[in-house]
């Protein structure tokens, strides 16, 4: 029976990555940062392991290692966080070093398989290459870089895939759903203006199962742009608007970027006032937000062997516990 390694096992994507391993019979080890989220998150066989993986020497982590065969890279910044001017170089120290590490030191402890847990805007980093100059912003260029370097890394002897990740829903013990700072927003508001755009979507188990199915059957250096549904964000903000009750005193009206472009700039400028910087600048963000962002869930759910999950119900429970607490 192989064993699988899983950084930030207890948290979301962790969570269900290890639930899934354990159905395909695989043994888990973990390794999160305290405190555990909720009594009884895992089996007593799943070896866990508190304290930041970063801190340890090169010698511990090969050892910690040595007996596993799969890697699960679920862990880093998102672009929600907005760090101090630059952003690359915060993004780059928090996403890129770490993973170019680990990566190197899984391969040389002998594992085989490794996934990185990344995100949908690689994709549209590529996609839009050109048109909005993604590949400058600090998050996206650093999440197409930590799929290269890990990538290099495992070159010869482990195969390293990367899933690009678009918005994802479902809920867990012990943690509220990130989706509640966006609850937050729309609570209470007459209006809450939408961009004429739309978004690629999953389910958190279907996250878990593109993971699992990668370490499988992916191959090294290929990328998986996962979907179950795509949606405009209009109906994505209607759904918010009912979770919250206020179908009857919210209004979503769908404007052109041009309408809010100066509503976007203002949040840059007031940022760079602050010596902060947006991951991905607000204003372009903006645009971004203006284009259907949407993947096709054809392009991976054979391969990778992703089932169908009722998405819309799934986000409907994970906006009723963002608005029930």
């Amino acid at each position: 029976m192989s064993k699988v390694f899983i950084l930030g096992g207890t948290g979301f994507l962790g969570y269900y990555t290890t639930k899934e391993l354990l159905n395909r019979g695989y043994d888990v080890k973990t390794m999160a940062l305290p405190p555990m989220p909720a009594e009884g998150l895992f089996p007593s066989n799943v070896e866990i392991q508190f304290g930041d993986i970063n801190q340890l020497s090169d010698e511990e982590i090969i050892e910690l290692l040595s007996d596993c065969t799969g890697f699960m890279y679920a862990a880093g910044a998102d672009e929600r966080i907005i760090p101090a001017k630059p952003a690359l170089k915060f993004f780059y120290e928090a996403n890129v070093l770490p993973t170019q590490r680990l990566a190197r030191l899984a391969r040389q402890a002998g594992v085989k398989k490794f996934v990185v847990f990344g995100s949908y805007f690689s994709e549209f980093a590529e996609r839009f290459d050109g048109k909005y100059d993604l590949k400058k912003q600090g998050y996206p260029n650093t999440r197409l870089l930590q799929e290269q370097v890990a990538f290099a890394e495992g070159e010869g002897s482990m195969d390293v895939m990367s899933l690009r990740l678009p918005y994802i829903f479902g809920t867990m013990p012990g943690r509220m759903p990130l989706w509640k700072m966006f609850t937050d927003q729309i609570k209470g508001r007459p209006v809450f203006p939408s961009l004429k755009g739309g978004t690629a979507m999953v389910t958190v188990e279907q996250v878990a199962e593109a993971a699992v199915g990668a370490m499988e059957n992916g191959a090294h250096r290929k990328t998986y742009a996962i979907s179950a549904l795509n949606m405009k964000f209009e109906e994505f903000y209607k759904m918010m608007v009912e979770a919250l009750g206020q179908t009857e005193t919210t209004q979503i009206p769908v404007l052109e970027f041009e309408q809010v472009r100066e509503n976007y700039e203002q949040v840059d400028r007031h940022a760079e006032e602050q010596g902060l910087e947006h991951g991905i600048h607000y204003a372009l963000t903006g645009q971004l937000q203006a284009e259907d962002l949407y993947v096709d869930p054809s392009d991976t759910m054979d391969e990778l062997g992703i089932k169908e999950y009722d998405v819309v119900e799934s986000i409907r429970e994970t906006l009723a516990k963002c608005v029930a607490e």
